[in-house]
C-alpha cells in the first residue's frame, strides 16, 4: 500500500519547514514531479500564495545562507551560491556589502582554523594562499590573512 501523494502545498511546506527556500528554488523542486500545465499553473498559484502569506522570503533566503556560510567562505563563493538562488540583484548586493566589511576577519579566522601559523617558505605560502582562494576570497584579502599585513580600515 502506497502513501498518498502530498499536494503542492503540503510539499511546499515540507521544503520550507527544512531550510529557507528561494522562489525558484521551490519552483523548480515542485516542477520536478510536475507532467502537465496545469500543474505548472499550479505550482505557480501556490508560490504566489506562500509569497503574500511571507512563508517565502528573499531576504530570509539571503540572511539564512550568509548566516550558514559566510564563516567559511569568502565572498566570491557566498555571492555566487547568493546568485544560483535566484535571488533579485538588490538582496545579493545588500549581502555583498555585509561580506565586505568582515571579509578580512572571516579570512583571517578560516585561515587560523587551517594553518594557524604562517608560512615558511614560498610553496607553503602559495599553498595557504590556494587555501583561501579556493574558499572564494579574494588574492588581496588572502595575503592580508597569512602575511597580517596591517588593515587601513
Amino acid at each position: 500500500m502506497t502513501a498518498p501523494a502530498l499536494s503542492l502545498r503540503a510539499r511546499a511546506f515540507r521544503y520550507l519547514a527544512a531550510r529557507e527556500h528561494s522562489r525558484a528554488e521551490l519552483a523548480a523542486k515542485l516542477a520536478r514531479q510536475a507532467g502537465t500545465e496545469a500543474d505548472v499553473a499550479a505550482i505557480e498559484q501556490v508560490l504566489d500564495e506562500l509569497m503574500a502569506k511571507g512563508f517565502i522570503n528573499e531576504a530570509r533566503v539571503a540572511e539564512s545562507l550568509l548566516h550558514r556560510r559566510a564563516g567559511q567562505l569568502g565572498a566570491a563563493r557566498v555571492l555566487h551560491e547568493l546568485r544560483a538562488k535566484a535571488l533579485p540583484e538588490a538582496v545579493v548586493r545588500e549581502a555583498a556589502e555585509q561580506l565586505r566589511v568582515t571579509e578580512l576577519a572571516r579570512a583571517r579566522a578560516v585561515w587560523e582554523r587551517k594553518f594557524g601559523v604562517p608560512p615558511v617558505d614560498a610553496r607553503e605560502r602559495a599553498r595557504q594562499l590556494r587555501f583561501l582562494a579556493a574558499r572564494g576570497f579574494s588574492g588581496d584579502i588572502a595575503r592580508r590573512a597569512i602575511g597580517g599585513v596591517p588593515q587601513d580600515d
